[in-house]
């Protein structure tokens, strides 16, 4: 947040007495969630915690294009903030700075890798678990008699999929994987989320090398690229060419493929098991309910980590409230807790010690690599705005069709792209 507004909000909450209306009396909480469809498990966690605690703590989720970071300005200014909300992104947080409690000597922070750090400390509750990686159809690549362990680097990769594509037809399939290029819509997949693997597959969850290049004046590491460009080439060898999907295919037709079991593997991140088992559940049932795994973008030998990420947190703010604040996100991160969040809304958790596992289809492979703490973060986050819809996903697409003729070609247009993006 820029000072002229910080000090005007704070003038705000001086003037209110650090006002939290209706709930500064200690023994009631508000919390502010950005997942409309999560309410009920969340007030039926809140109503566990009261019987249990005797706080009560009132759940206020709001959905529906709602700009949530205004709301709670509005409310900052006004009636008072809520004592725990919802931030998604740095810039959210850096509303912030300097009123969000430290969370690091709460229980929880030891369970976790997934919490998020800023200016004032441990300030983010991960409260589920996001993830990108490999995703994989188990049954196709048993029938193929492809171990997914087996693939730990390039040219396991490439023979696991000459393996896939000479038994395609046997197997029912399209093309080996389902990777769109598509650049108008579809650059977020390309430009950020497969682009983060080059920042981070492979790494511990706080090795920030490629990011800091970055952002010190859009660096590119040459050899890093070349291999994960060599890695890129080989999805445009084995997509789905012959229709065209590759350089103009929608997401939709993309998860659709994948759930119809038309792909072994697809390029995109744990989410699509939502879409998975509810719009595009009647194909699912048909293709037999698949398990599905996922496997990291080993682009280098030795990649053993899918980034893993919460696709936002929960905040504390720093009033009377705090200490109670924190204790009820510490119980949530418990086994009361977790059986709620988990089982009921559907959360994939991002807490080693958590036993329960959602039936969300990606679910079980996350939690096995989140236990075995073989994930890296996600530091594309911290990349220029709009890096991926301005500069990167363009690039993808004329990879795919040939305008760049090799991955050397590819990671010299990149190194050069960005670095006149960071420089703009």
């Amino acid at each position: 947040m820029k000072k002229s507004l910080l000090t005007l909000l704070v003038a705000g909450v001086v003037a209110a007495g650090l006002s939290t209306g209706a709930y500064a009396d200690g023994e009631s909480l508000r919390l502010v969630n950005g997942k409309i469809e999560v309410d009920a498990a969340l007030k039926e966690a809140a109503a566990k915690y009261e019987e249990e605690t005797g706080v009560h703590v009132e759940i206020e989720s709001m959905g529906g294009g709602v700009n949530i970071q205004d709301e709670l300005k509005k409310q900052y200014q006004g009636t008072g903030m809520p004592d725990i909300f919802v931030c998604g992104s740095d810039a959210d947080f850096g509303n912030w700075d300097g009123l969000l409690a430290d969370m690091s000597d709460c229980a929880w922070a030891a369970d976790t890798d997934a919490g998020y750090v800023g200016t004032d400390g441990l300030v983010g509750f991960p409260y589920t678990t996001e993830a990108i990686g490999l995703a994989y159809n188990a049954d196709i690549l048993e029938k193929a008699g492809v171990d997914p362990a087996s693939i730990t680097g390039p040219e396991s990769m490439r023979a696991a999929f000459e393996t896939i594509d000479a038994q395609k037809e046997d197997l029912g399939l399209t093309a080996v994987i389902g990777w769109c290029c598509e650049a108008q819509n579809l650059y977020w997949s390309t430009g950020s989320h497969s682009f983060a693997n080059y920042i981070d597959a492979g790494l511990d969850r706080d090795d920030t090398t490629y990011s800091d290049l970055l952002a010190d004046g859009g660096q590119i590491d040459h050899d890093r690229f070349l291999h994960y460009a060599e890695m890129i080439a080989l999805f445009n060898e084995y997509a789905d060419t012959d229709s065209g999907f590759l350089t103009s295919g929608t997401y939709d037709q993309q998860i659709l493929g994948f759930a119809s079991g038309k792909y072994a593997f697809v390029t995109q991140g744990s989410w699509i098991g939502a879409t998975m088992t509810t719009d595009d559940a009647a194909q699912y049932e048909e293709a037999g309910n698949f398990k599905v795994g996922m496997i990291p973008y080993a682009f280098e030998e030795g990649i053993d980590t899918i980034l893993t990420n919460s696709p936002s947190w929960w905040a504390v703010f720093q009033n009377d409230n705090t200490d109670a604040a924190k204790a009820f996100l510490d119980w949530l991160a418990t086994d009361e807790g977790q059986e709620i969040l988990v089982m009921k809304g559907g959360f994939i958790s991002p807490f080693k010690s958590c036993s329960f596992v959602a039936e969300d289809p990606f679910a079980e492979t996350i939690s096995e690599y989140t236990a075995a703490g073989k994930t890296s973060s996600w530091h594309w986050l911290k990349n220029k705005s709009g890096l991926d819809q301005n500069a990167t996903g363009q690039l993808y697409l004329d990879y795919a069709l040939g305008s760049i003729p090799d991955a050397e070609g590819f990671t010299q247009a990149m190194t050069s792209v960005i670095a006149d993006y960071y420089a703009s």
